[in-house]
């Protein structure tokens, strides 16, 4: 018994018609009389009671049709399945993420993705994540790292990759550890000037009745933390962001537990969601 003879036999059972199942499977009627034939054969039975007028299944052909019924559509997976197994996925992705990113979270990813791709090229640019949705709008990179927002756009589509605490820094001379040590209307802040850090910074700030004295307000989280770092003030960012900082030494981190955190994921214009390169990195996730 083989794939073939139990096609021959599905078509044959569903058409009762040996001459119409000839011509509708390419073969000629005695290949498929013999087929027929070698199958009651292994099967000990006859599968069809054939007359001059008709043909029709016996009590042991609807068996063997359920039997074919299954194992042909299971096959049907597999080959679907090798097959997009097997397809060469190739081509250029251009991805955007800030620095710390491309420390944290981007190399185990891209590790995973050059291993099953390795006829990829990945062309990867660093900066600002703030611009990072804009970047994918305006189509000048393909994916970004990006943090996720109420004012995310429908228009793409977003992969959770990690959730990012926001902790507060502080110059590490001045010996901060709680939250109560800091008189606001004396220490000087950092505040970030753009992206979802501003938005959900200046909610904490609000939410306590707290009037920021500001020392400046910067691009990017790792300006913050080298700002901080030279004594210009604190700041609110992503915990990430120092653990990966050069400077870290020269910080020190009070958790803020009732803050809202950063959801980071992949992002990329909802309409090119099933492009094979898009789907085959997201699917490293």
């Amino acid at each position: 018994m083989d794939i073939r003879s139990l096609q021959l036999f599905q078509h044959l059972a569903t058409s009762l018609h040996f001459a119409k199942t000839a011509e509708a499977m390419f073969v000629s009627p005695s290949t498929l009389s013999r087929s027929i034939q070698r199958l009651e054969q292994e099967c000990g039975t006859s599968l069809f009671v054939r007359d001059n007028r008709n043909v029709r299944l016996t009590a042991a052909g609807s068996q063997l049709l359920d039997f074919s019924s299954r194992t042909l559509r299971e096959w049907q997976d597999v080959k679907t399945a090798i097959q997009r197994q097997s397809q060469v996925v190739q081509g250029e992705l251009s991805l955007f993420c800030s620095v710390t990113a491309s420390y944290s979270h981007l190399p185990a990813l891209l590790e995973r993705f050059r291993h099953r791709y390795p006829q990829v090229e990945i062309k990867l640019t660093t900066g600002d994540p703030a611009t990072s949705v804009e970047k994918v709008r305006t189509k000048q990179v393909d994916l970004a790292i990006a943090v996720e927002s109420p004012e995310f756009a429908d228009e793409l589509s977003f992969q959770h990759l990690d959730t990012l605490p926001l902790v507060l820094i502080c110059p590490s001379y001045l010996g901060f550890t709680q939250l109560q040590q800091i008189d606001w209307r004396k220490v000087a802040m950092v505040l970030p000037e753009s992206g979802p850090s501003r938005r959900i910074v200046h909610h904490w700030l609000a939410e306590r009745g707290i009037r920021p004295n500001v020392y400046a307000s910067v691009a990017g989280n790792e300006a913050i933390v080298s700002m901080v770092a030279l004594g210009c003030g604190i700041g609110i960012v992503p915990r990430p962001v120092v653990e990966q900082s050069v400077l870290a030494n020269q910080i020190s981190i009070i958790s803020l537990p009732d803050i809202e955190s950063f959801k980071l994921g992949i992002c990329c214009l909802h309409e090119r969601s099933s492009e094979p390169l898009i789907q085959a990195l997201m699917a490293q996730i």
